[in-house]
């Protein structure tokens, strides 16, 4: 009998039911909840009389809606207030965890859970965002859910899902100097297409992956929504037992001895067969950026758009469709191109390693007048550390501000949006038509493009500063 994936093997040990040509019932290890998604899935359970079924798989924060200055104020926007509120109150009543606004482990749902300590290898987790993958870097089974879904999982801690098919990709070789994570991951996007992941999960492996931080990981996982896939996962090793140790509820003492022994069970067996194959070179990864209206239209700085005749037939119209909203034209080169906001945050790209390497990168240099920067780290605890690491100050001395945490421009949903027209290089993973706001023109990058950006006040390739 062939070995098993470790998809297959945290899959497997998670199915309450096979339902004969149908979706499986999964147990949900850790259920995760913000303010957006929860108010009708709360609704629906109340409305048929029932309560949540393991309050304590849960655990809550509000992190869309939240305003990123003044968050000891009450909040001025009503949608943005009702949803903050509404989520209080449905915690409060159902005996679920919550870190609400100015508790010192409030943030981004996808940046809290893994420095919590409360995202562990082996589990099954969801939560009603698409960017729940990102928990794949500890080599979890974590998705995307909808409202509905969210509803199913609170009154049953299952879910029905049907089974994905597995992808490996791998990416072998050395990444060159001010080649990050981000550049692998808009790299890997490029390559196969917002659509080349439709119907996997995908497991990254290679020298590459296992050469990057947890942070860097957790950036690779967080992309794989925007490849089409359901999400991305990669086998726990002795850094993600490293960046456990010692956090709030992850396992402590003999405990955490025992569960790493556990945790290293969890790779893929040498003779697992996967339904596709991908390898990758990091000699071929540069510095790259998105130039389109989906994070698939990506390149290296260095290049140009494609030419019409470069895109693929089916794809030509939307193409066309796309450098029309960004105002750009075909072939013409990327770099240089005049920068008006910069964009430092989101699940993607708001942990502390991201704040210090924009921060390394811009000691003793000055923001470019013209450029408005927002510095969003993705939780409370970033913030402290931000401000006890002396990254507030260089931030500062160059002309930049560090902001509360949130969401903030990455979707537009709170007070963070960039005007009409106006481009912003920001480090967050969509860069839809009007995503950051109506009229919005979005280019995605990593955390040090972003800085090159905004002390040149162009697109710049990040390593002619270095």
């Amino acid at each position: 009998m062939a070995g098993k994936t470790l998809f297959d093997k945290i899959w497997d040990a998670h199915v309450v039911e096979e339902i004969k040509g149908g979706p499986s019932v999964l147990y949900i290890d850790k259920h995760l909840v913000h303010e957006v998604t929860s108010p009708q899935a709360f609704a629906g359970i109340e409305s048929r009389g029932i309560s949540v079924f393991r309050p304590e798989h849960t655990v809550a924060t509000p992190d869309h809606n939240v305003p990123t200055i003044d968050q000891h104020l009450p909040i001025k926007d009503e949608l943005s207030r009702f949803q903050v509120n509404k989520l209080t109150e449905n915690c409060e009543r159902h005996g679920i965890t919550l870190y609400g606004l100015n508790h010192p482990y409030q943030g981004i749902v996808h940046v809290i859970g893994p420095e919590l300590g409360i995202t562990q290898p082996g589990m099954t987790m969801v939560c009603g965002d698409s960017h729940t993958s990102t928990h794949g870097a500890f080599g979890s089974v974590a998705f995307g859910i909808g409202t509905s879904e969210v509803e199913m999982v609170l009154a049953t801690q299952c879910i029905l899902q049907p089974k994905p098919r597995k992808m490996r990709i791998t990416v072998d070789g050395l990444l060159s100097k001010g080649v990050t994570a981000k550049d692998v991951i808009l790299y890997i996007i490029s390559k196969i297409s917002t659509s080349g992941g439709t119907g996997y999960f995908i497991e990254y492996a290679g020298s590459v992956i296992r050469s990057l931080s947890m942070e860097g990981r957790m950036t690779v996982c967080n992309m794989s929504i925007e490849s089409g896939a359901r999400g991305g996962l990669i086998a726990p090793d002795a850094t993600t037992f490293e960046y456990l140790k010692g956090r709030e509820f992850a396992p402590a003492g003999a405990e955490f001895e025992k569960a790493v022994e556990k945790w290293k069970e969890l790779h893929t067996d040498d003779d697992a067969v996967f339904d596709k194959e991908l390898v990758y070179d990091a000699a071929d990864i540069e510095p790259m950026i998105t130039y389109g209206t989906n994070p698939g239209m990506g390149t290296r700085i260095k290049g140009s758009i494609p030419h019409l005749e470069e895109i693929d037939q089916s794809a030509r119209e939307s193409f066309k469709k796309s450098l029309s909203y960004m105002g750009f034209e075909a072939g013409a080169p990327i770099e240089g191109t005049p920068v008006d906001y910069v964009f430092v945050g989101s699940c993607t790209n708001g942990r502390i390693e991201d704040l210090r390497e924009v921060a390394n990168f811009v000691k003793g240099k000055k923001k470019a007048d013209g450029v408005t920067a927002w510095i969003v780290p993705g939780s409370r605890q970033v913030e402290k550390q931000a401000h006890a690491e002396g990254i507030t100050k260089t931030l500062e001395a160059a002309g930049f501000k560090l902001r509360q945490p949130g969401c903030s421009a990455c979707l537009a949903m709170n007070d963070d949006k960039i005007p009409e027209g106006k481009l912003a290089v920001a480090t967050s993973n969509r860069n839809f038509e009007g995503r950051q706001g109506p009229g919005a023109r979005t280019m995605l990058a990593s955390p040090m493009t972003a800085a090159a950006a905004a002390i040149t006040g162009l697109v710049t390739d990040p390593r002619s500063l270095l």
